[in-house]
């Protein structure tokens, strides 16, 4: 991840592999870590190794797989667990099964995976992968909630799906996608939890405004912008909803997500869900205009008008800016091209904004579309603060380190 590596050079995560098939999707997390400039080194437990091979992780990682077999042998003239555990900055266990959620939950350590993990101090984060009935007893969902109470540890929520038993339903391991995007923000973090118990609200995507049943005004924003505002918040630990737009993606296990269509359906569920926000975040490019004359049924192309009537569309932030109370933080975006600060300054004054991102989208991968932005951050008080192009999930973090 190089966006990271200007705040530690090379990050050192290391994974731990217990045994269940979901082990063969941790191949892609190694593999995209280490072309991202992490140290990435693994650990699998003796049943592990039934369903993939120490060679594979060593291969992908370019550094030695640890086993059980291994547990005695020093480096440094140190025990081999100790020295995995100081020198982790994070520690991910994926998938991690019922026995190894016990055996964590108790603090117990009877293999060299649990051993490390009791001499570490790092962020753990947890990715329980299970059949549905074992995921759904009562003593796993016990020692599942028991180990979260510990602040150094963080849970990826189980999907529900078509499971290797055949069964259809939760125990899922989350996607190698989703636990990239834990682990890029839990080494931003250092698994700080600065939003616990707030009340997180994000608008994101575009609106269309219709013509007929398939003509429409739109632009091309693919709201990837506030997938990862969503993300970095519920990593931090708060609450989110995240009202969007006609999306290709899924939103992440854990928020509230509801999908809308046009400016006026989106404005109504942002004014809902306002009065219990804390944070508001309005990344969406909502439509400016729409058509003053709206066909139920398509219109035949002859009967398409030369000009085309248009109406205002309501402006949903200086709305919610009018609801605003004083504990409540409202961020505004201002998609821009050439000198995006001057109208991007205007644009928080008349809507009295607390904080306004300034994004140039006539820049190389960066605005709609991409999965990397930059932008200058203005607020209120006058702080000013430019953040240099890398991914949107880092974007976002430094977004609410800004208005922490």
């Amino acid at each position: 991840m190089s966006d990271l590596q200007t705040q530690q050079q090379q990050p050192r995560v290391l994974i731990g592999v217990s045994g269940g098939i979901a082990a063969y999707k941790v191949c892609e997390v190694v593999s995209q870590l280490f072309k991202t400039g992490v140290e990435v080194q693994v650990i699998l437990t003796r049943s592990a190794q039934e369903f993939i091979t120490p060679l594979t992780f060593a291969t992908l990682s370019r550094h030695q797989a640890y086993t059980d077999e291994l547990f005695w042998q020093p480096i440094h003239s140190r025990p081999l667990h100790i020295h995995l555990g100081e020198n982790a900055d994070l520690l991910v266990i994926a998938p991690m099964t019922a026995n190894t959620l016990a055996k964590l939950a108790w603090g117990m350590a009877d293999n060299l995976l649990t051993n490390t993990v009791l001499a570490s101090t790092c962020p753990v984060l947890l990715a329980p992968a299970m059949n549905t009935d074992m995921w759904e007893q009562v003593t796993v969902q016990r020692n599942w909630q028991q180990l979260l109470t510990d602040q150094r540890y963080h849970g990826l929520n189980t999907a529900s799906g078509l499971l290797a038993c055949d069964r259809v339903g939760a125990g899922r391991m989350a996607e190698p996608p989703e636990i990239l995007a834990y682990i890029q923000s839990l080494l931003h973090t250092r698994g700080r939890r600065d939003l616990a118990g707030k009340q997180v609200l994000i608008s994101t995507g575009g609106t269309r405004e219709y013509l007929d049943p398939v003509r429409f005004i739109g632009n091309p924003s693919t709201g990837k912008m506030g997938l990862a505002l969503a993300q970095a918040a519920l990593h931090r630990g708060a609450n989110v909803t995240l009202v969007h737009g006609p999306a290709s993606w899924n939103p992440p296990l854990g928020v509230h997500a509801i999908p809308v269509i046009s400016a006026a359906q989106m404005q109504q569920v942002m004014v809902d869900y306002f009065p219990k926000a804390d944070v508001i975040v309005m990344s969406a490019a909502v439509a400016d205009v729409k058509p003053k004359d709206y066909s139920p049924e398509k219109l035949p192309k002859r009967s398409l008008p030369q000009s085309l009537p248009l109406e205002p569309v309501a402006d949903i932030v200086a709305h919610l800016a009018q609801l605003k109370q004083p504990h409540q933080r409202l961020i505004g975006f201002a998609a821009q091209t050439g000198d995006i600060v001057k109208p991007a300054w205007e644009k928080l004054q008349n809507k009295k904004l607390d904080v306004i991102v300034a994004n140039p989208i006539d820049q190389p991968d960066s605005g709609f579309g991409s999965n990397n932005n930059q932008a200058i951050f203005l607020d209120a008080q006058g702080r000013r603060r430019e953040i240099p192009l890398g991914s949107k999930l880092q974007m976002a973090h430094y977004l609410y380190d800004f208005i922490r």
